[in-house]
């Protein structure tokens, strides 16, 4: 099963798929070699803000519909509404209800919404560009998006267009709308994706199945950094991936037993694959770490953030974890995998719609997969606090970070 099908090959469209106060109580304890280094990284930038707000000018990000701000619609148009109905009170690309969390780093460095790369109307690229799109994998994929559900826009495909549009930059100069060609080297990069490589295939041939692959995954990853450090990336970011046995999709689809739901109602097997997944990236990363001089390669745990908002939305002001917002059937999950949110469809003679509900801020989950405004908020926040980073880096030394709303 596909993370992000959800619907593709009828409509050409789908989707993928803790209060401040807790976060800081997980800071990790650092080795002095640790500490020395990020001394020297607080040491080296400072002189940087003292004539800038920021250190960074620019986000070029790569992922999928985690953090696809509509690449994909713009590629295939078919997006429909409740999609953007908290925020932007239309649908603008974005596979939630409102924002997704580079939108919130964005707000966070001072910087303007990312324009989607495959935009062709609109779009300003000043200060960065996303090349996420929704349904991506890291690896190339070996069907058609109308069988499989999967994007044509993997990882490799989406670095080939950073490639070609940094080409862009350099060959046409000066240009409204497009950055300066300094830009790059100060600008950072963020990678949101992996999702769909370990769910695509989860329930046909099971979590071992999907092992065999995932160390192709990291070095994916690694092989994408190392290429844009080559074009001058210096900066990276890369977010590990969350506990989709807590999804109410999967919890819906995945074939599981009651024995292997935890007492927060989420499947124990599949978070604990998760587990070993995050466990191989970071130490992949911790790799290049050491071949990439004067780069910082940063594994940023969000899985640990979205975690604990499914085990525990109260603490952070939420109500609902694993039930999603925008879906059809109730129950426990609200999860109908035969109607998507938006959709509507007659099932044994009967007209099944999928709407969303009136108080989206109270859920973890907008459509299954997918967070909700309010949970990419607090996931963002947690991001800016800097307590998920490791190595440990400075974001807020380096740039005067600015609230988010």
């Amino acid at each position: 099963m596909d993370s992000e099908k959800l619907g593709l090959c009828e409509e050409a469209a789908g989707f993928e798929c803790g209060s401040v106060m807790s976060l800081r109580s997980r800071r990790r304890s650092l080795a002095p070699p640790a500490v020395f280094g990020f001394l020297l990284t607080v040491l080296f930038f400072s002189a940087t803000l003292t004539e800038a707000r920021c250190r960074f000018h620019a986000i070029f990000n790569f992922g999928d519909s985690n953090s696809d701000t509509g690449g994909f619609w713009a590629a295939f148009p078919a997006q429909r509404g409740p999609n953007g109905m908290t925020y932007f009170k239309k649908p603008v690309g974005r596979a939630t209800d409102g924002r997704v969390v580079v939108d919130f780093l964005a707000q966070a460095l001072g910087l303007p919404f990312l324009s989607p790369y495959l935009q062709s109307i609109g779009s300003n690229f000043s200060h960065g560009a996303n090349f996420a799109t929704l349904a991506s994998t890291v690896l190339l994929p070996n069907t058609s998006l109308f069988v499989s559900g999967i994007s044509p826009f993997s990882l490799a495909i989406q670095f080939n267009q950073m490639n070609e549009f940094r080409e862009r930059v350099f060959e046409l100069g000066t240009q409204d709308k497009l950055p300066s060609k300094h830009i790059f080297g100060k600008a950072l990069y963020t990678l949101d994706i992996g999702q769909n490589d370990f769910t695509s295939n989860l329930a046909a041939i099971g979590i071992e199945g999907v092992k065999q692959y995932l160390p192709q995954v990291a070095n994916q990853i690694a092989w994408t950094i190392k290429e844009l450090y080559n074009i001058e990336g210096r900066t990276f970011m890369v977010f590990n991936l969350a506990p989709i046995g807590c999804y109410p999709a999967f919890l819906t689809q995945l074939p599981h037993n009651n024995s292997d739901l935890d007492e927060y109602g989420c499947m124990i097997s599949y978070n604990n694959a998760v587990v070993d997944y995050n466990k191989l990236l970071k130490e992949t990363l911790q790799q290049i770490q050491s071949e990439l001089q004067n780069a910082s390669v940063i594994y940023v745990d969000t899985h640990s953030v979205k975690l604990q908002l499914y085990q525990h939305p109260q603490n952070y002001g939420l109500k609902h974890g694993t039930k999603a917002c925008c879906g059809s059937g109730g129950g426990a999950y609200n999860y109908n995998p035969q109607v998507f949110c938006g959709n509507n469809k007659k099932i044994k003679g009967v007209n099944v719609t999928a709407n969303a509900c009136s108080d989206p801020q109270n859920y973890v989950s907008w459509d299954g997969i997918h967070a909700t405004d309010a949970a990419n908020k607090i996931i963002a926040n947690a991001i800016l606090n800097g307590s998920y980073f490791d190595p440990p880096f400075p974001l807020s030394h380096l740039c005067n970070l600015k609230p988010i709303g």
